[in-house]
């Protein structure tokens, strides 16, 4: 037994169908309306006023004809589209539909609108061609027009499918690029950190059992973190100290760390391990190599709609040439991961720059700032301070 109720689907093609029909016909009735009014206007400018109703009959009854023709029309525009490779033959095609259903409501009008009149005996064979004569030119350029009309809003119809097919394939591929981008993240830390374990294993077994321990702890977090397309600056710092917490098993009191957070600033939205390779690189390539250790601070501000970041230390400085002031420079695999990353995010709208000296290295990060929405009551923001 069949539903008589119709679905979803088929509702919606009714609704579009009604929609349809319902434009068309009020645009030819638009239409009438004003032609009736130019006839009113002018009959009455030469002193022979005639009634609106009756020239309202009059223009009605060619303009709703048109209004049946008109689905047929724009069938027969959408079956046989002009296109480059086809122009000349579906054009003479197009031809041939103009003349032959313009002449039909042409010969269908006259035939109506004699009979509605009461003239039936004025219907001749000749009385039709002459009508068929002097207004043939008028209707096929009416065809025409629906048929122009028609390839204009298909063409643009296309155009906006491609756009959004060529924006969605964009996306994609942005986002399996960030994807590999965060997938060099997670290997890179693993190996230096696993390389740290190591060399500790052999003078502090404690030591190295507590620092894998946490490594634990980390990389549930870093999983947990990378999987997601942002994160609050205050998450990001948690997991920064994290990771402190790891090095200074290793370290001890050789490496301080200390954080100065503008309030406000914890709540901006950042890439995902964003900050994690940046102190990597101030403890590997500034603390490590200084025999006494030193000092990373990390601090963050917001200035005219931009979070700026800072992560800096006081260790031994890089060489000239590891230093990253062009857009495209340097050689360390985190800071260029997040230079890639930030151009693809932010594209035109973020910065990266690096500075160092014997007295340690700088590195500053500016990206809009991108509030979440209010943490629930009871939440602490990140505190800043020193450990």
């Amino acid at each position: 037994m069949t539903n008589p109720v119709p679905n979803g689907e088929e509702q919606s093609v009714l609704s579009r169908r009604l929609v349809r029909y319902g434009l068309i016909w009020g645009t030819w009735t638009v239409v009438a309306l004003f032609f009736t009014t130019q006839v009113y206007l002018s009959y009455y400018a030469e002193n022979q006023p005639i009634r609106y109703l009756q020239g309202f009959l009059f223009q009605a009854s060619i303009c709703y004809i048109w209004a049946l023709a008109t689905p047929l029309i724009l069938w027969l525009a959408r079956r046989f589209r002009i296109e480059r490779s086809n122009w000349v033959r579906r054009s003479l095609l197009h031809l041939l539909f103009s003349i032959v259903l313009t002449g039909t409501l042409i010969a269908i009008h006259a035939i109506a609108f004699m009979l509605l009149m009461g003239r039936a005996s004025s219907i001749t064979p000749l009385r039709v061609f002459n009508l068929l004569y002097i207004n043939l030119d008028n209707f096929a350029l009416v065809y025409w027009f629906i048929v122009l009309m028609s390839h204009a809003f298909n063409y643009y119809n296309s155009y906006r499918k491609n756009e959004l097919k060529a924006s969605q394939l964009h996306g994609q591929l942005v986002q399996s690029q960030l994807e590999a981008l965060k997938m060099q993240i997670h290997p890179h830390f693993l190996f230096n950190t696993l390389h740290s374990i190591s060399a500790l294993l052999s003078k502090d077994t404690d030591g190295a059992r507590k620092m894998i321990t946490r490594l634990g702890d980390f990389l549930r977090r870093t999983l947990a973190l990378g999987a997601r397309e942002s994160v609050s600056l205050e998450e990001e710092l948690s997991l920064v100290d994290r990771y402190f917490a790891i090095e200074k098993v290793r370290f001890g009191a050789r490496l301080g760390v200390e954080s100065n957070i503008e309030q406000g600033a914890e709540r901006c939205l950042v890439p995902p391990l964003l900050l994690q390779p940046l102190v990597e690189n101030a403890v590997k390539h500034g603390i490590e190599p200084k025999p006494e250790g030193g000092k990373v601070s990390v601090s963050a501000r917001v200035l005219q709609g931009q979070l700026w970041v800072e992560v800096k230390d006081t260790g031994v400085g890089l060489p000239p040439g590891d230093l990253l002031e062009g857009p495209t420079s340097g050689t360390g695999i985190g800071l260029r991961n997040i230079r890639e990353r930030l151009a693809m995010l932010f594209p035109g709208k973020s910065r990266l720059t690096l500075g160092s000296d014997d007295t340690g290295t700088t590195v500053r990060i500016s990206v809009p700032f991108q509030v979440e929405a209010p943490a629930a009551a009871g939440d602490a923001p990140y505190a800043a301070g020193t450990a």
